[in-house]
């Protein structure tokens, strides 16, 4: 409600403990203690003439209703989910291209290789020709 904290209460019970002192720290107390509780009381009886409790109650009520219609309408997650499955999607078909990309590559590979060999082939064999039919 304050928002005192620790160090700051402690300050408070230092500097009250210089002007007062020892012996009379525990009448403060007890009469500071006593004008609080009154306060508290005379505060929440004013709050039940005046109707306070009930607007308090009615603001919570709202509160907690629009909490619960925005986590209703949070989409959020459903996003997520959607992009986690596109992502998927994405990937999968990455992994195909790639797949297919390879197999390609291999083809090709074999296809040079054996269109090399053919050409070294008839190469060779052109020339075993040609120094045949060479006159000597």
């Amino acid at each position: 409600m304050f928002n005192i904290g620790a160090g700051e209460i402690l300050v408070v019970l230092v500097v009250a403990f210089v002007i007062v002192g020892p012996d009379d720290l525990p009448k403060v107390a007890r009469w500071l203690g006593r004008q609080v509780r009154r306060l508290r009381t005379v505060i929440r009886d004013i709050k039940v003439e005046t109707g306070w409790n009930e607007v308090e109650k009615e603001v919570r009520d709202i509160q907690r209703d629009v909490r619960q219609t925005a986590r209703e309408l949070d989409i959020s997650s459903e996003l997520r989910s959607a992009a986690a499955e596109v992502r998927g999607g994405i990937e999968s078909t990455s992994r195909e291209v790639r797949s297919d990309l390879d197999e390609i590559g291999r083809d090709l590979k074999k296809d040079y290789e054996e269109t090399d060999h053919a050409v070294r082939a008839a190469v060779s064999e052109t020339g075993k020709t040609a120094d045949d039919a060479k006159p000597e």
